[in-house]
């Protein structure tokens, strides 16, 4: 996975018209409706946000991120699962430049829309130019995916105040559309290099 962030694939270099996909769902996010409107920041005084709210569900964003393009890909459903998942990788898969590309690496961790050896034969019957690649488990912070949701969280949806499901979906699919306005790769500099001197270090301290 980290040659594949450095283009490349069992020690070879990606071509151009090879890609690396990013994926995963962020789920469980909730709608929560503030029974009081909040108050902008003002001097001396933080942004103050009413603490009493009233749940109004929850839905799940699957996305996937090209992390040379860095453009994202996202698609809502009601809550996580296989079919989900399916669904956006058929988005994906059927959109330039991917519809017609040689191979589409897919990065993602082991969730359970998306784990184990049967996810990997799903997917490469569906989409013969697709391979699918896991992560370690307990490695998902490997997932460039995962800064994106991050900055989703803060700038879009921190803190939680939507009056219903309908405007947090829209809220989260109007940001990606901004994002992928402007975006630039991230500056990823952990290699595989560095994860063999971290492996290196684990075994002279259990040694």
């Amino acid at each position: 996975m980290l040659d594949l962030y450095d283009r490349r694939w069992q020690g070879e270099d990606l071509r151009e018209d090879e890609f690396v996909i990013s994926a995963d769902e962020k789920s469980q996010l909730q709608a929560l409706r503030r029974r009081h409107r909040g108050q902008p920041p003002g001097p001396g005084r933080t942004r103050r946000v009413e603490f009493e709210y009233i749940r109004g569900g929850t839905l799940a964003y699957f996305a996937a991120y090209d992390v040379h393009r860095a453009h994202v890909m996202g698609w809502i459903a009601p809550k996580t699962g296989i079919a989900p998942f399916e669904e956006l990788v058929a988005h994906v898969m059927t959109t330039e430049p991917y519809a017609s590309a040689r191979r589409v690496f897919w990065v993602v961790d082991n969730g359970s829309s998306h784990n184990g050896q049967a996810s990997i034969d799903r997917m490469a019957a569906a989409w013969p130019t697709a391979t699918l690649v896991h992560l370690p488990v307990h490695a998902s912070w490997l997932n460039q995916v995962e800064i994106y949701f991050s900055i989703l969280q803060r700038k879009a949806i921190s803190p939680n105040d939507f009056h219903d499901l309908d405007c947090l979906a829209e809220r989260v699919l109007s940001f990606q559309d901004r994002y992928n306005t402007s975006a630039h790769p991230f500056d990823w500099t952990y290699t595989r290099d560095d994860l063999n001197t971290f492996i290196r270090r684990l075994g002279n301290h259990a040694a």
